[in-house]
């Protein structure tokens, strides 16, 4: 493991971009973006406009190291190029900023009040491949719907685990038990939730390294002691369908979390913008979730 970038995400300041939208959410992300389904006709046209709206925030002079840690990307533009590097060289390379890949291959359908990750078959050899690409860490969701103590169990367990072979084959996991922000009985998951993690990191190896991604908690700094394990590289915060404002206020309130924003990152970027329009929405963006990951 490269020390140097370890030291750069766990003591470093910014934020991470999340860049991974695939699957079912990519129609709804272009759409957002100014560019209606009707625009393309394949997955492989579809793609391609994906990579090129990830390519033109990627390559923004907005978009630098000095207020972001780190980008999440989707294994597709892994193995694309911008300007003759794939993807996480030239993140690293040009840019000095850290490149995670989401790894999941979805979810399954609810029970006992969670959505556990699908199987992932061919994880050795995708971490092995990111590894090649020179990738820095892994990204992997799971979703909690409600406060079902046995379903988030086993959510944070599957997540765990998981974990513990991507640090084992060479890279820095993400863990990532979404809640959603509009369950009745939010702040009963977060307790379950916190409480659940918290007995998998007194147990887990004091080598293993992760970052702990997590909801915007209804309590302020309520998961602020899991920075205090030594495992915990960084705690991360999701945007969870969170406006820009409604995110960055919340975040402010969580002392040393930073954000891992998507949709609150890209909700005022269009296709139809020109580059000089572009790079000023993105930079306010950009600026407004730096200043509150530094609270």
């Amino acid at each position: 493991m490269d020390e140097k970038k370890l030291e750069r995400m766990s003591s470093g300041e910014g934020f991470i971009a999340a860049l991974d939208q695939s699957g079912g959410r990519t129609p709804s992300t272009l759409r957002d973006y100014g560019i209606p389904d009707s625009t393309y006709h394949s997955k492989e046209e579809m793609y391609d406009l994906i990579h090129d709206m990830r390519k033109r925030i990627l390559m923004s002079p907005e978009f630098t190291s000095h207020h972001i840690l780190g980008a999440i990307i989707f294994e597709d533009t892994m193995k694309r190029q911008i300007e003759g590097l794939y993807t996480a060289d030239y993140l690293w390379q040009k840019k000095h900023i850290l490149p995670f890949l989401s790894i999941d291959e979805g979810l399954l359908p609810e029970e006992n009040g969670v959505q556990l990750m699908k199987d992932i078959p061919n994880l050795e050899e995708k971490v092995l491949d990111a590894k090649e690409h020179h990738v820095f860490g892994t990204k992997q969701r799971s979703f909690i719907h409600h406060a079902n103590e046995e379903g988030i169990k086993a959510v944070v367990a599957q997540q765990f685990e998981l974990a513990k072979k991507v640090f084992h084959l060479g890279l820095v996991p993400t863990i990532e038990p979404e809640i959603d922000i509009h369950a009745k009985d939010k702040a009963q998951a977060e307790e379950i939730l916190k409480k659940a993690i918290i007995a998998e990191l007194n147990v887990l190896p004091k080598e293993v390294k992760i970052l702990l991604k997590l909801s915007l908690p209804s309590k302020p700094d309520y998961y602020r002691e899991l920075m205090d394990y030594e495992q915990v590289v960084r705690l991360v915060a999701l945007s969870g369908g969170f406006s820009r404002t409604e995110a960055d206020q919340k975040l402010a309130e969580n002392h040393g979390m930073i954000a891992s924003f998507s949709r609150a990152l890209l909700e005022d970027l269009s296709y139809q913008e020109t580059d000089f329009e572009f790079d000023l929405y993105l930079h306010q963006a950009i600026d407004q979730i730096d200043e509150a990951s530094r609270i």
